[in-house]
């Protein structure tokens, strides 16, 4: 291949990267969009649809299916409980009570938390420039956390709930990300991602059917926003997005295509200011700032660009690396 197609190559993986960057921080714009909606049953929904997207794509791009013995069956159940299944809950749930870029801002806190998750159960070192990193993130946060959400007035006590059901997703996604080393070692990351998917989806349908939510018909009733927003978590926000990211990976690297998470984000932020207007205090741009400045120290590796970066909302990272955030993904 001659160096101006390799360039112009990589250009086109660039390109795709930015706009599943983007496409990851709408997820939290379309999950606003559903506020009205049950919680799980909206996360059902969401998953059945990337559940078809992403068999359709592994039988049409020849990937197929792996067999999975009783004990990866058994680690790929526990990833879905946490990815999808508890991280589904948080996610939907907290989106009712705040606005979609605080949401975002919050969920950006995923690699730090990551890395201390690592530090404690794995001994993985942590380095001075990693540590400024994860302390600019946590400052970050405690800025948007204290700033107060213009749109929550009149909320009360009740105010801070949104904050803390988003910060079970940080804990959902750290749990997914950190502990699925060894399954992803012998299935692959897509294959793992796929599954732990399959697995969260049949939790989200029979804990929603169970608890009266699965309510099908209700579909019929759905505004087209509401319809729209959907069709984006299922297929944009999750299948699609996915299926790029790993091309992006596979021809640039971890390292490279993991950079983009910082655009995740300020995505959501500049999509909740001009979908929903929603309104920014100074304290919530001074903290995003902070937060985005820390994702990018926190992953920069001296003398070697940038290390790998956590990964977005429902996503598994290519390598064996504990280093696997999400941004969801929702």
């Amino acid at each position: 291949m001659s160096v101006a197609k390799e360039r112009a190559g990589d250009a086109a993986v660039y390109v795709r990267l930015a706009l599943v960057a983007v496409a990851w921080g709408g997820t939290f714009i379309a999950g606003r969009s559903l506020a009205g909606v049950a919680p799980m049953f909206s996360a059902s929904l969401r998953f059945l649809l990337a559940s078809a997207a992403l068999s359709l794509f592994l039988v049409v791009s020849g990937k197929g299916f792996r067999r999975v013995t009783v004990g990866q069956a058994l680690v790929v159940s526990l990833l879905g409980f946490c990815g999808i299944f508890s991280y589904s809950f948080f996610f939907f749930s907290g989106l009712q009570h705040i606005s979609a870029s605080r949401a975002a801002l919050i969920v950006a806190l995923n690699p730090a938390v990551m890395a201390l998750i690592a530090y404690l159960f794995y001994r993985e070192r942590v380095s001075a420039l990693k540590m400024l990193g994860i302390a600019l993130c946590f400052g970050g946060v405690a800025l948007v956390v204290g700033g107060g959400d213009p749109q929550r007035a009149g909320a009360g006590g009740s105010g801070w709930l949104g904050e803390a059901l988003i910060g079970g997703c940080v804990l959902s996604w750290s749990a997914y990300s950190v502990f699925c080393k060894s399954v992803v070692r012998q299935l692959g990351p897509l294959h793992t991602v796929t599954y732990s998917i399959y697995a969260g989806t049949l939790m989200l349908a029979v804990y929603t059917a169970c608890t009266g939510a699965l309510d099908f018909a209700a579909v019929a009733r759905f505004s087209s926003g509401e319809m729209l927003s959907l069709l984006y978590l299922g297929i944009v926000g999750s299948a699609v997005a996915y299926i790029w990211y790993y091309d992006g990976i596979q021809k640039i690297g971890v390292a490279r295509a993991g950079v983009f998470i910082a655009l995740n984000p300020l995505a959501a932020v500049l999509f909740g200011a001009a979908l929903l207007g929603e309104q920014m205090t100074l304290a919530t741009l001074l903290g995003g700032a902070l937060i985005i400045t820390g994702i990018v120290v926190e992953n920069f590796r001296s003398g070697a660009g940038c290390a790998q970066a956590a990964e977005p909302p429902l996503e598994v990272s290519a390598e064996p690396s504990t280093k696997l955030s999400g941004q969801a993904r929702g």
